[in-house]
């Protein structure tokens, strides 16, 4: 299975402040022999560990900690190390971020298939019917909330309000003619 779900930061990775940041890994350029980052002012940032976290769910991800070998007298530092809420004053931090390469290259890949010409027929169709399935159901079935109690029975009444839907959406296509077809192309949408 492929997903063409786009990444949470995706839209904002879009914007001019995202793209001019020049603290964020994604904006630096990636030494791959070295295994370090290059900064804006020309500084390594070497791979110094690589440990295991875990998260709440029972995720275990590998990240690697890069590190700046030293950050004095840069004129981009302000702009470079973010975050107030530290003890030590600005002129002695160094620059530092994690890394978790595996999620890296998900989202790199991700970000390709959303992007080709697949991903984006894919998208624009899910946004229109997903949309508008939730706008039938409450409007045109002027369904607003559950009339009975319990999980098992709110699962019974969202499977009816989903088959009624699907005969009625069925249904339009063949008074329509357009029953063989599943997805709008791009061209036409737009």
């Amino acid at each position: 299975m492929k997903s063409f779900i786009k990444p949470i930061n995706y839209e904002k990775s879009k914007t001019r402040k995202w793209k001019n940041d020049i603290g964020r890994f994604e904006n630096m350029t990636y030494l791959q022999g070295e295994d370090a980052y290059l900064c804006a002012n020309g500084r390594k940032l070497k791979a110094e560990r690589t440990y295991q976290s875990k998260t709440k769910t029972g995720y275990k991800s590998e990240k690697t900690y890069y590190a700046c070998e030293d950050c004095t007298g840069c004129p981009m530092k302000e702009n470079c190390i973010h975050g107030n809420h530290f003890k030590k004053p600005m002129e002695e931090r160094t620059k530092h971020l994690t890394v978790a390469k595996k999620f890296l290259r998900q989202r790199q890949e991700d970000r390709k298939r959303i992007t080709s010409e697949e991903g984006i027929e894919l998208r624009m169709n899910r946004s229109i019917q997903a949309e508008g399935a939730f706008a039938d159901i409450k409007a045109d079935m002027n369904f607003r909330r559950f009339l009975c109690r319990g999980t098992e029975n709110a699962l019974v009444a969202v499977d009816l309000l989903a088959m009624a839907h699907n005969i009625q959406k069925l249904h339009h296509k063949i008074q329509h003619g357009t029953a063989s077809r599943h997805r709008i192309p791009v061209k036409e949408a737009a």
